[in-house]
């Protein structure tokens, strides 16, 4: 009894330890990308604002005009507004929706990707430049050329970069096969193999891809790809790369199923055989996140609607620990904490 009353006690005290904190409570910000530059934390979020368009199907409700750059100094201290980074307006091609952004930093420079809709409706991802890694960024005039889709995020291997991209539906990856778009490609069926995100090596400018874009491939245990109707595993959204003890970590959301889930692999182009679940489901739409390691702890970045009483497109970020396993599987978490 004394020994099972124990195990109660340190388990609720973990469990204290782990719960989640709210980082920024003036302004809705969503889908942090978070990086360390000099010693330094610097979120790079969208930016949430109320809109009259009524959760559209396309995600148009979605329609964030800026970006603004998050500090920290401690990630158990608020989270400080450094301002506007990059507006809309100031993007030549750009028509609408700034949705999910990454930042590299390569030498002095610092490059953030982003995804917009162009004048045709179509995203595209740009790439916007600054010395300060809280801008202001300076858009470069037309996109990346070969890019698609949305939710860039950028890997810096030993000083070679890689972006990853791609989403489902209102992210219209589903419009594209072989990196050729048409709006005539069929509804994948529940026993075909599922969209998936993709990879490609930049350029040493950080600016132009260096080579044709390609699936990244996931995996079951018997090294099967993931089908389209495995909506509790396959890639919808909001990707994310890490590395943990040599291996390379592949996150991503489940979309209609609402889980934040990741896949393992031995080098940045897979292939990544699933692993399991992160996070369950969050109050609002799917998790976009971050998981980074800031001195020797790790932690998850994310979302939720619980400070908008549940609207969708009105997300606060959020902070906790992330722990592994003696194997190094990631501890699965509660997102309705």
């Amino acid at each position: 009894m004394r020994k099972l009353l124990i195990l109660s006690l340190f388990s609720a005290i973990v469990y204290a330890q782990e719960s989640p904190r709210y980082l920024f409570d003036d302004l809705y910000f969503a889908d942090p990308s978070v990086h360390v530059f000099d010693g330094k934390i610097y979120i790079y979020p969208s930016h949430d604002i109320q809109t009259d368009v009524k959760d559209a199907a396309n995600g148009a409700h979605f329609n964030m005009k800026d970006y603004h750059v998050l500090t920290l100094n401690d990630v158990n201290q608020k989270a400080k507004d450094s301002g506007i980074a990059l507006q809309l307006e100031d993007i030549q091609w750009a028509k609408q929706q700034l949705w999910a952004p990454d930042v590299a930093k390569k030498g002095n420079k610092y490059y953030l990707y982003f995804p917009a809709k162009d004048k045709n409706d179509l995203f595209k991802i740009g790439v916007a430049s600054s010395k300060s890694p809280t801008g202001p960024f300076k858009a470069e005039k037309d996109p990346i050329s070969g890019t698609y889709s949305i939710d860039p995020t950028v890997l810096n291997d030993n000083g070679t970069y890689y972006i990853y991209f791609g989403g489902v539906k209102g992210g219209q990856l589903q419009e594209y096969r072989n990196n050729k778009r048409s709006k005539d490609y069929p509804e994948l069926q529940k026993g075909e193999n599922a969209l998936l995100p993709k990879i490609a090596l930049l350029k040493s400018n950080m600016k132009e891809l260096a080579e044709e874009p390609k699936d990244v491939l996931i995996v079951d245990e018997n090294g099967d790809q993931l089908k389209s109707g495995d909506q509790h595993r396959r890639f919808f959204e909001g990707v994310w790369i890490h590395q943990y003890n040599n291996k390379y970590y592949l996150s991503y959301s489940t979309g209609e199923t609402h889980k934040l889930v990741y896949a393992i692999g031995d080098n940045p182009y897979g292939p990544f055989t699933f692993k399991g679940e992160i996070l369950t489901p969050v109050v609002g739409w799917t998790t976009h996140h971050s998981i980074v390691e800031i001195n020797k702890t790790w932690y998850l970045f994310y979302h939720d609607s619980k400070n908008s009483g549940g609207k969708s497109y009105l997300r606060s970020l959020k902070v906790r620990e992330l722990k592994y396993d003696q194997n190094g599987m990631i501890l699965p978490m509660n997102g309705q904490d």
